[in-house]
């Protein structure tokens, strides 16, 4: 008879996680390019604004520039062109998502595009294990409102922020939602009471 010995998940705060946020020229990352990137550290279950990383990203010739995400990030052209190009920006990004996992909100907008700038420069996806708030809150909605429908739960970032009685922060700068990002995850895992890593996948 055989027995299935199941690997034991980590402690949740052994992990490093890295909060990752981006702003882009648009919503598509086959025609759109990154702008911006903000990350910063979750070690030891504390958020390491001292080791935090920002940069602007200059775009590809050939990339658009949608004027309605400007409204939103506030960055134009002239910014960006005397930015340092992705090849220059990934590798920071690369060296720190390949040593724990990623947290961002919303992984369907920031996932697809970094895995696109990994493809473009040919370098390997460190497939890191990816933290997702939206999702945390999704399912912290289905335990204590499960009568609540999708659409009237508080999954907007400020709003989510909001909702659990955190500081309000100037919205679409990268490293400041990467730490909203990071202190929403620190309250969300608390209130799920998750132990471990596999907790709060």
């Amino acid at each position: 008879m055989s027995v299935l010995f199941f690997r034991r998940s980590r402690p949740w705060d052994s992990v490093t996680y890295w909060s990752l946020d981006l702003e882009m020229g648009g919503l598509d990352p086959r025609r759109d390019s990154i702008l911006a990137v903000g990350i910063v550290p979750i070690k030891g279950g504390t958020i390491r604004l001292g080791e935090g990383f920002r940069s602007l990203v200059r775009p590809a010739s050939g990339y658009r520039l949608d004027p309605e995400t400007v409204q939103a990030h506030q960055l134009v052209w002239d910014e960006v062109q005397s930015a340092p190009p992705l090849r220059q920006v990934l590798p920071e990004i690369d060296r720190r998502i390949s040593g724990g996992a990623m947290l961002v909100h919303y992984q369907g907008i920031d996932v697809p595009f970094l895995k696109r700038a990994f493809k473009m420069l040919g370098v390997r996806w460190p497939e890191p294990r990816v933290i997702d708030t939206a999702r945390l809150l999704k399912r912290i909605g289905r335990l204590t409102q499960p009568d609540l429908p999708p659409d009237m739960q508080p999954l907007n970032l400020a709003k989510a922020r909001q909702a659990y009685g955190l500081p309000e922060y100037p919205e679409h700068d990268p490293l400041m939602d990467a730490v909203a990002t990071a202190e929403l995850f620190l309250i969300l895992r608390k209130t799920l009471g998750a132990q471990t890593l596999r907790d709060v996948s």
